[in-house]
């Protein structure tokens, strides 16, 4: 009986275990949406919420319906695979009314460099710049056309 004798302080450890696992259970209860595993790790009413938000991009589709001659331009260089939307900005609206509503023309030399600044994360063969040291604050268009970026001014491409 001796190995016993301090066996009430294992008991109510265990009883407070067990019942911090009940409230945990109730807690839980209230507190995780009720479609949540419904499809996997995830809360299913959350689709519907996100379908409910308004429609930002018209995808480059609308795009290229409307500008061709940028289509041609772009289809045969290195951003013939960039999204128009990935530096002009969401354009949905532009896409429903283009009288009403104007794009604005991005900065180059600051849209540029959040793809081309050089990283040691980025593939070899990508083309990175360190933007200070290469265009000594000049727009990158000054010497790239966007939709086909190679040299301009006779420059190799």
């Amino acid at each position: 009986m001796n190995m016993f004798k301090d066996a009430g302080h294992l008991f109510r450890f265990a009883g407070l275990f067990v019942l911090a696992f009940l409230v945990f259970l109730v807690v839980r209860h209230y507190v995780v949406p009720k479609s949540f595993g419904q499809y996997g790790h995830y809360r299913a009413a959350a689709i519907g919420e996100i379908a409910a938000h308004p429609v930002k991009f018209a995808g480059h589709q609308a795009c290229e319906t409307c500008h061709p001659e940028i289509l041609d331009v772009k289809k045969n260089g290195k951003h013939a695979h960039v999204n128009c939307e990935a530096c002009h900005g969401a354009l949905a609206k532009h896409a429903d009314d283009p009288a009403s509503v104007i794009p604005v023309k991005p900065d180059t030399a600051v849209i540029c460099a959040r793809c081309h600044t050089a990283s040691v994360a980025k593939p070899k063969k990508f083309p990175q710049v360190n933007p200070e040291d290469h265009s000594t604050g000049l727009p990158c268009e000054t010497c790239h056309k966007p939709h086909d970026p190679g040299m301009d001014a006779g420059g190799a491409k």
